[in-house]
């Protein structure tokens, strides 16, 4: 017997759509959907890269001298600029108080000692990151490996992902950041031109990716690991035997804002 044209289509597109999991035709047809399927995988598949922050050795160390030797140099390798207002500070790594990092109910109890310190911070590539779902255009995307990206260059400054981060993560790019830094990276470019960005788009930490790409560590934590302080230590959360999982089986960790369920991947010993 024979089988029309449309009844021919119909099963074909059953079909495709059984062998794809079920899912519905706009989760197929949606933006890039099918191109990153047909993507090889990406570097760190299998991983779940994390932070761990002891907070005790880099107070420490701050109250001696002051140091922000894993700020100066994140933003110098990154090109991070610098507009001298601070209205417009572009930050990858920076510092707040113990007040402001951590203003959840969930740590009242922790020690006195902390209490108006200057804590660092950063992205925390969260394993719910809602900067990802709120984008618009998929300028910022989680890859398997945990990391939170952002592409300037898809980035059409709506400023969303900036309103959904409930850290203040983030930058907006509000001059021209090719005038900003004194001194270039010629080896991290953002375009085919300038190895600065554009103006109004937003950017933020990405753990050092394209560091984790050649297998080096990020290098605010190499840095800490130069000037003989080890305060900030990197690793898969997925592996048990790593430095990460070590410290935190052994000693009592905080994140920020625990009720909001984003389950930051940065963690700090207290």
């Amino acid at each position: 017997m024979g089988v029309s044209r449309r009844k021919f289509l119909k099963i074909s597109g059953l079909s495709v759509l059984l062998g794809l999991g079920g899912k519905a035709a706009f989760e197929l047809l949606a933006p890039g959907s099918i191109d990153a399927a047909m993507e090889p995988a990406p570097i760190g598949e299998g991983k779940r890269w994390a932070m761990v922050i002891d907070a005790k050795k880099c107070l420490e160390k701050q109250e001696k001298d002051g140091c922000k030797e894993c700020i100066d140099i994140c933003h110098r390798i990154h090109n991070v600029p610098n507009f001298g207002n601070p209205k417009e500070e572009i930050k990858w790594i920076w510092k707040e108080t113990y007040e402001h990092t951590f203003p959840s109910r969930h740590n009242d109890y922790v020690s006195e000692d902390v209490h108006g310190k200057p804590f660092i911070l950063l992205c925390n590539h969260c394993t719910n990151p809602p900067c990802v779902r709120v984008c618009p255009t998929k300028a910022t995307w989680k890859r398997p490996d945990g990391v939170v990206m952002m592409d300037q260059h898809r980035c059409i400054g709506c400023r969303f992902c900036m309103a959904g981060c409930p850290y203040g993560s983030r930058s907006f790019n509000w001059g021209d950041s090719r005038e900003a830094p004194k001194e270039l990276n010629p080896d991290f470019p953002t375009n085919m031109e300038y190895p600065t960005r554009s103006k109004g788009v937003v950017e933020k930490c990405t753990f050092c990716a394209e560091r984790l790409a050649k297998g080096q560590i990020p290098a605010c934590v190499e840095a800490c690991a130069k000037i003989k302080v080890n305060a900030l230590h990197f690793g898969d959360l997925a592996d048990e035997e790593s430095e990460v999982r070590e410290l935190l089986r052994h000693h009592y960790a905080i994140r920020r804002k625990p009720e909001l369920g984003t389950e930051p991947n940065v963690f700090y010993l207290i």
